[in-house]
This record gives C-alpha cells, structure tokens and sequence, in this order.
C-alpha cells in the first residue's frame, strides 16, 4: 500500500507540473502569474510543503529553459509553495491558511528577494525592493481566490479528502455531514 501511495505521489506531482507549464502563460505578464499560484496551493494541500516546493521548483526551471521566462519564475514561486504547505499543515487543514502562506511567502518573500535577483543577475535598472511587490502580491490573490473555491469544492463533497487519502497524506479536512439519520426515536450525527 504505502509503495502504491508513493507512486501515486510522484504521478500527482508529475501532472501537476505539467499542468503547471501548460497554465503558466495564462494571464501571465512578468511578475504576474496567478495560475502558477493555483497550482502551488493544489499541490501544498495535496501533497505537502516538500512536495509544493519541488513542483513550484521544476514548474520554474521548465518555464525559464522552455519559455524564456526570467528567474522571476523561480523567486516568484518557492517561498510561497513552501510556505502555503506549511500553514496548511500547522492549521491542521485550514485551506485559507494555504492561501495565506502564499500571499505571504510570494507575494512579500518572493517578491523581496525577485529585487537583486533581476536587478544584479539579469541587470534590470530603476528597480526597488518593493517593485515587484503589488503585482506578486495581486497575482497570489487571484491564484488563491481559485484555488480556495476549487478546493473548498473538492471538499465539499468529500473529493478533497478521497484524493488525500489515496495519496497517503494525512486527512485534516472532513466533510461535513448535515444528514442526521434517525434510528428508531434517536438521532445519531
């Protein structure tokens, strides 16, 4: 079981990137990427905080070798994928807060550390540190916002917690069940 789970870890991982490559250029302007966004939320709910930052990591390095993409793509992308992860966890299951570990982890981390990576390595002149700030931080508003109404649905209806459960990953989020059924002249919840 726990070999088959493995497996199933590194297939979600797999297409998630993939995913990740083929949604990028999606209301995608520099500094403004909020598919990728979506994608690391998904994967830090699903997978983890590890497994979000690998996938964030390969989706960039596929992104700037393929796409011509600046480095952006990676300081726009890890700080977040991790951080959400993290949250997530330490909130046992709360989706927000993976949606709150990435607007802080790219949207302010991310975006702090994108000023000497473009400015010093790619040459880039006139920028400050808060340069790429608002536009990091609106492209992690409007990923989260997506991933918090795909996610809260898969929850909803207890998808969330099946695709979870097949991957091995520990199960915070259960779904709620308003059915009371009643047995005999007593009500069980």
């Amino acid at each position: 079981m726990r070999q088959n789970s493995n497996l199933l870890k590194k297939l979600m991982l797999a297409m998630l990137v993939a995913m990740g490559v083929i949604i990028s250029p999606i209301l995608r302007v520099e500094g403004l990427c909020p598919m990728a966004h979506l994608i690391n939320i998904v994967c830090s709910v699903i997978l983890g905080p590890w497994y979000s930052l690998l996938c964030a990591t390969l989706i960039g390095v596929i992104r700037m070798f393929f796409m011509g993409i600046p480095p952006l793509a990676l300081t726009g992308a890890v700080f977040g994928a991790f951080l959400s992860g993290v949250l997530y966890r330490a909130s046992k299951g709360k989706i927000i807060f993976a949606v709150i570990g990435e607007v802080i982890g790219t949207g302010i981390i991310g975006s702090i550390v994108s000023y000497p990576v473009m400015a010093i390595l790619m040459g880039r002149t006139g920028l400050t540190w808060m340069f790429y700030v608002p536009s990091f931080i609106m492209a992690t508003l409007i990923g989260g916002t997506i991933a918090f109404i795909f996610l809260g649905s898969l929850s909803r209806i207890g998808m969330l917690q099946k695709i979870q459960k097949s991957l091995g990953a520990k199960i915070y989020d259960r779904p709620k069940n308003n059915n009371k059924q009643i047995i005999g002249n007593k009500r069980e919840c």
